[in-house]
């Protein structure tokens, strides 16, 4: 395997030099910004979470707050930012955090993971960004990173894996892992993009394995793109932008208007009342 020391004074410089200046990374940042942020970035550019964050920080500027207002508040505030499952998660969270916790984000990595709505990544992220634990912090962009630098693979498995977590863990420095794992991220998300590369610009171009190796192409299933227009994802979220607009009741006939296909809205429909993200009054009207 690569020496450590290879990677980590490039990237770190690099990172010094090149860094976003984002909300969630400031030294006022709260535990809570830092989750809030880390839930929202989920699949979700950073450009498009960034007005998001800040509504919902000056809004709920604590557990306590968001846990005061219904889970269909949360749901209406997320606005179009996609899979909106993971606000109703951050509600629950915000309550569980504020009944067993007394309102504090918990520092401890167990403690987080039990939390609803809280996986390993984002255990490891807030332990680490928000209270500076040592944690191996596995993104999307760090994975590929590592994939490309040290495994030389054009991408990581489609799931994290064991040989992974491993790896991760090898490269960890013994000081200073908070700002090692966002230095990774960065690099993953400006550079070492999934597309696109920026190999020219790389901080680590002279010890990179994939580079190195010729950049061979991923030997995997081919990556497909996510398709969405007229998808029952699509239909949900017209579905729900009309939920979101409206302040009280909205009639069946208003959502039936925003899609044509009637079987696929009302299995777009059900579903966002089995998932939380809608309920049905007893006059057979719909809301958050």
């Amino acid at each position: 395997m690569i020496e450590p020391k290879l990677l980590h004074l490039p990237i770190l410089e690099w990172y010094e030099n090149n860094a976003r200046d984002l909300p969630w990374r400031t030294p006022d940042r709260t535990p809570w910004g830092v989750l809030v942020s880390e839930i929202m970035l989920q699949q979700t550019p950073v450009a498009r979470v960034l007005p998001v964050w800040h509504e919902w920080m000056a809004r709920w500027p604590t557990p306590k707050a968001l846990a005061a207002e219904p889970s269909g508040e949360a749901v209406r505030a997320w606005g179009r930012l996609g899979y909106p499952r993971r606000a109703l998660r951050l509600h629950a969270c915000a309550t569980a955090i504020t009944e067993r916790h007394g309102g504090e984000v918990p520092s401890d990595h167990a403690t987080l993971l039990a939390l609803p709505g809280i996986g390993e990544y984002t255990a490891a992220a807030v332990a680490g960004f928000a209270f500076g634990g040592r944690h191996a912090i596995l993104d999307t962009n760090v994975r590929r990173v590592f994939a490309r630098a040290v495994r030389a693979e054009e991408y990581p498995p489609t799931a994290t894996s064991a040989a992974e977590r491993r790896l991760a863990e090898a490269l960890l420095p013994e000081l200073g892992a908070p700002r090692w794992g966002v230095a990774v991220m960065e690099l993953g998300a400006l550079v070492c993009t999934a597309r696109a590369p920026r190999c020219e610009g790389c901080p680590i171009a002279g010890v990179c394995a994939w580079r190195l190796a010729g950049k061979p192409p991923h030997a995997g299933p081919a990556r497909k793109g996510q398709t969405y227009a007229g998808t029952d994802r699509q239909c949900r979220g017209r579905l729900l932008a009309v939920l979101r607009a409206a302040h009280g009741p909205v009639p069946k006939a208003a959502l039936d208007a925003v899609w044509e296909d009637a079987v696929q809205r009302e299995r777009a429909l059900d579903g966002l009342v089995a998932d939380g993200l809608a309920q049905v009054l007893e006059d057979g009207t719909y809301c958050l």
